[in-house]
């Protein structure tokens, strides 16, 4: 939608590592969403809080690569792609349905939805390694772009493509649990 505008959210998740370059993500959500323009000539602008929660899988480069014998490799096995399944309930705080360039112009649309989501995440993790050369924690950098199955998260019913909305993300991750042997050196 023209005139999208940044806003906060904050997310929460729960990583279990299939290894050190293969996770599971539970993650949930919240935060406010904004957009539209009062001087388009549809003159639609909105406002909405949202909550969704997402399950998805993420690969490390590291997974695939060699990294032991090249410092390039070495720097790229942090980088991954995630994709899975969610879901985003959201409540629209403040809507206007009406053009004020034109008056007879109205867009219907419910101001509460419930819709299923795709999210698309890339993003890089540099790890901080712990005497066991384990990471101990992480800093997470992202871009996801989540792909709404529907077309009422703006709260406007029209045109023939979904809603979506992305976000840019730097998160801290702690590491918990015993330490295990993987088939290849972590830390080069």
């Amino acid at each position: 939608m023209p005139g999208c505008s940044s806003t906060k959210s904050a997310h929460f998740n729960f990583n279990y590592n299939v290894s050190p370059f293969v996770n599971y993500v539970v993650e949930a959500q919240t935060g406010d969403l904004r957009g539209g323009s009062l001087t388009t000539s549809t003159g639609r602008v909105f406002t909405n809080q949202f909550t969704s929660v997402m399950f998805r899988g993420q690969l490390q480069a590291g997974e695939l690569i060699d990294y032991s014998q090249s410092k390039m490799a070495n720097a790229f096995k942090n980088f991954y792609v995630s994709s899975g399944i969610g879901f985003v309930v959201n409540h629209i705080t403040s809507i206007n349905r009406t053009s004020i360039v034109d008056p007879s112009f109205y867009t219907a649309g419910e101001d509460n939805s419930n819709q299923l989501l795709i999210p698309l995440r890339f993003g890089y993790e540099f790890k901080v390694f712990n005497s066991y050369t384990q990471p101990s924690f992480k800093v997470d950098l992202g871009y996801q772009y989540n792909f709404v199955l529907g077309d009422g998260l703006d709260g406007f019913t029209v045109g023939t493509k979904h809603d979506s909305y992305s976000q840019l993300s730097i998160g801290i991750k702690f590491a918990v649990g015993g330490i295990t042997s993987y088939r290849k050196q972590i830390q080069y």
